[in-house]
């Protein structure tokens, strides 16, 4: 993240003006736009270059969303996602949540507004507007208990052992180090690691492996 910006973020918008005034509103507002473009899968390859805190997303106009999402997280795993979009139906916000989205707002949001569901997103919260909580909740409730994952049943053995290193906070380059491979392969091993298990990063896989690993230790005492 840029030390004079609050955010960085790479806006994804088939429109030119709606891009441009943008750039400028949220630039007012303390946020750094480091690319912006309609989408493509060069401009897929950009984001994941050019690592940006938040990936802004107006729907209007683009691919299918799922396809558009699906593209975007197969790419960048754990990218943070903010959707712009005019729908207020709540199957087409659940969707979107399902796609990945951890930051929704609508077309007849303020600049303000955008920029305060961008800065929540870099920090680690989650964002919609309020009629759309209820719909979260009835979702959740209605869902079965999930089944605990055990890893020896979904990751080699390659990859239980990287996890165990992601669990210690080493970086990609101190994994390609000590277990001797490049830094493209350790990299390409997380992002298995993140789709089998359905974490959005690296955070969440932690926290599922050492959720694992107590259910392991509790269940042989």
């Amino acid at each position: 993240m840029s030390s004079k910006s609050i955010a960085d973020v790479f806006l994804v918008a088939e429109n030119r003006l709606l891009r441009e005034a943008l750039v400028r509103l949220l630039a007012k507002k303390d946020i750094r736009v480091v690319g912006a473009n309609l989408y493509s899968s060069a401009v897929v390859d950009d984001i994941a270059r050019r690592e940006p805190d938040v990936i802004l997303l107006d729907s209007t106009g683009l691919l299918p969303t799922p396809t558009v999402l699906s593209s975007i997280r197969a790419a960048i795993p754990g990218g943070k996602v903010v959707m712009v979009d005019m729908d207020s139906d709540e199957n087409t916000f659940l969707k979107a949540v399902r796609g990945g989205v951890v930051g929704y707002v609508l077309k007849d949001a303020s600049a303000g507004e955008v920029a305060a569901a961008i800065r929540a997103v870099a920090a680690g919260e989650a964002v919609c507007p309020p009629m759309f909580s209820i719909a979260l909740f009835r979702c959740v409730s209605q869902q079965t208990a999930p089944v605990p994952i055990r890893f020896e049943s979904v990751l080699s053995r390659r990859e239980q052992q990287l996890v165990e290193l992601l669990s210690d906070r080493l970086t990609n380059k101190e994994i390609a180090t000590y277990l001797n491979l490049s830094e493209q392969t350790v990299k390409n091993h997380v992002h298995n690691i993140l789709r089998k298990l359905g974490a959005n990063d690296r955070v969440s896989a932690i926290q599922l492996y050492e959720a694992d690993r107590f259910r392991g230790s509790r269940d042989a005492a």
